[in-house]
């Protein structure tokens, strides 16, 4: 065939060929372009967003923005003056003021005590609520309900070896005296139960403890006048059996929590009338229906353990006209099969996935926990599900968790979790939160908690007060809108969970703008800032991207 043959002209060719020549080439360009936008608009397209500013208005506790003292970075809490530090923890339920020393319990060998011979009473707390003060932070200050606490301000340990033989397993450091510290097992696993619980503990009651609350009260004045605002009654009680079983070996039962509660509620209250009383602040899911007593539960009428402790604080107010109970408070720490959340580095792709997933069992009631809880219960919808039972069964107490933590702070997968969870709080009307664990101030956690309380490096907040955010896929671009009623500023803080640029149109209702919205954006491509993004007009609305794996804050000034 003569090559020229393709080149002649049309008329020198055969119909069928000019006619597939056109078929394949519409075709290639057909295939092509389908090619293109399918990638195109997987790459950009983002879920459509809409803010209605006169929609859904309720405020914004600033208390959801809290923090633990364990490992916190003082520098971080000066620069956020966050609003409340919790001084809570397995060894604060073992507590001595006048030793100023703790327990650790089973957390690390029933080890209590420390290198100071001289103790100052009540030091060690002192100077948080001191630190507090001055950060402009309320105080929770956990009273020990336990019964029994620490006796010496020197090292010691409730499992002696040279006392109780040799264990399964022993602190790796010489005790000072030459001696060793066991973990209360016997080699063979079995629990060491005959030892004496005055070995290194001596027995509290509430006259011990108010003499305590007395000497806060002194040194930094009562709640009203700026001293500790919130006392939190122990710490996890369900875990004593556990944790403290060297002094309290037997399961926490629902007597027991309601019996000591009244005790030790009531002598806050009568010493201190003003400040705040915090409980039950269990640690989970398992003993918020159910105490670990067998058989408790059903010898109450089938009611949950958490629910029959707010029925018997108000029972209390009712009987005697005191309120005991001001916050309803428990831990809540997302739980996953064969895959560690919670207190966890981010982990693999799969983990980091699921931890963006998890903050859904705050609230969705479409969202079955991806653990052993969701196969046998409904959804957890934790945050609706407190402001429920408190208000069925004892109106008019706040909802609090003062121990939670998504894991991955130290990457950009656990700061988007956290963003989204204070999002949440927010969203969801609770009244408090602590995070447990916080993040060192150059980690990427610390920028979640920036991006609410300081996201301009001049104290720019986001807003007070919330208003209706919605996002047509909260699992890709999540939205939280509020007004910042000092200056009226709309703010709005949206999260990319995707690994790819989301461009997004965005509706604005019941509100004027008065010029451009601000962009701040905090992603991987920058860890170690939060960057200023170019202004851009807004009027009914208006369209952005948002960066991969992102947390943009948006202020938009009021006319």
């Amino acid at each position: 065939m003569n090559p020229r043959f393709f080149w002649q002209s049309p008329k020198n060719k055969p119909r069928w060929l000019i006619l597939f020549l056109l078929g394949l080439i519409a075709a290639l360009a057909i295939a092509v372009t389908t090619v293109y936008f399918k990638k195109a608009i997987a790459q950009t397209i983002g879920p459509a967003l809409s803010v209605d500013v006169r929609t859904d208005r309720h405020s914004i506790s600033p208390d959801i923005y809290g923090m633990n003292d364990y490992l916190i970075d003082r520098a971080l809490a000066k620069e956020l003056r966050i609003p409340v530090e919790r001084w809570g923890a397995n060894h604060t339920s073992r507590y001595n003021w006048l030793v100023d020393s703790s327990n650790s319990g089973d957390d690390f060998f029933f080890v209590g005590g420390g290198d100071n011979k001289n103790p100052v009473p009540g030091d060690s707390i002192d100077k948080i609520v001191n630190t507090n003060r001055q950060n402009g932070s309320k105080s929770i200050v956990t009273i020990p309900m336990i019964g029994y606490v620490n006796k010496f301000s020197t090292w010691n340990c409730g499992f002696r070896v040279a006392k109780y033989g040799p264990q399964e397993k022993t602190n790796p450091y010489i005790f000072p005296e030459g001696d060793k510290c066991g973990n209360g097992k016997r080699p063979d696993g079995t629990l060491i139960t005959d030892n004496n619980r005055l070995d290194v503990s001596i027995i509290s009651d509430p006259a011990f403890q108010q003499a305590w609350v007395q000497h806060l009260v002194k040194t930094h004045g009562t709640a009203a006048k700026g001293g500790v605002q919130i006392y939190q009654m122990d710490n996890e009680p369900s875990g004593w059996g556990n944790t403290h079983r060297d002094v309290h070996p037997e399961a926490t039962s629902y007597e027991e929590l309601r019996d000591r509660t009244y005790q030790y509620a009531s002598m806050v209250k009568a010493t201190d009338p003003t400040a705040k009383v915090l409980g039950p602040s269990d640690f989970g899911w398992p003993v918020y229906v159910d105490s670990l007593v067998k058989g408790d539960r059903e010898k109450h009428g089938g009611v949950w353990f958490a629910r029959w402790y707010l029925q018997q604080m108000r029972a209390y107010e009712q009987q005697k006209g005191v309120r005991i109970l001001d916050y309803f408070d428990e831990h809540y720490y997302p739980v996953a099969d064969n895959t560690c959340l919670a207190n966890c580095p981010a982990g693999d792709a799969k983990t980091q996935a699921l931890r963006l997933r998890s903050t859904r069992s705050l609230w969705d009631a479409t969202y079955s926990d991806e653990s052993w809880i969701g196969k046998y219960n409904p959804p957890l919808t934790i945050i609706p599900r407190f402001r429920e039972w408190v208000k069925q069964d004892y109106p008019g107490t706040k909802v609090a968790i003062t121990e939670y933590n998504w894991g991955g702070l130290e990457s950009i997968n656990g700061a988007l979790a956290q963003a989204d969870v204070l999002g949440i709080f927010g969203r969801e009307q609770l009244d408090l939160a602590t995070l447990w664990w916080p993040p060192k101030s150059s980690e990427p956690g610390a920028y979640a908690f920036r991006m609410y309380m300081n996201y301009d490096g001049k104290g720019g907040k986001y807003g007070d007060t919330w208003v209706r955010s919605l996002s047509q896929d909260q699992g890709l671009l999540s939205i939280y809108g509020a007004d910042r009623t000092s200056d009226g500023t709309l703010t709005l803080v949206i999260i990319n969970k995707t690994h790819q640029n989301l461009t997004s149109n965005l509706s604005l209702n019941g509100f004027k703008p008065a010029g451009k919205a601000q962009f701040y954006t905090y992603s991987e491509e920058n860890l170690g800032a939060i960057v200023r993004q170019s202004d851009l007009g807004v009027s009914a609305g208006f369209k952005a991207t948002y960066p991969a794996n992102s947390i943009t804050l948006v202020a938009i000034p009021k006319a």
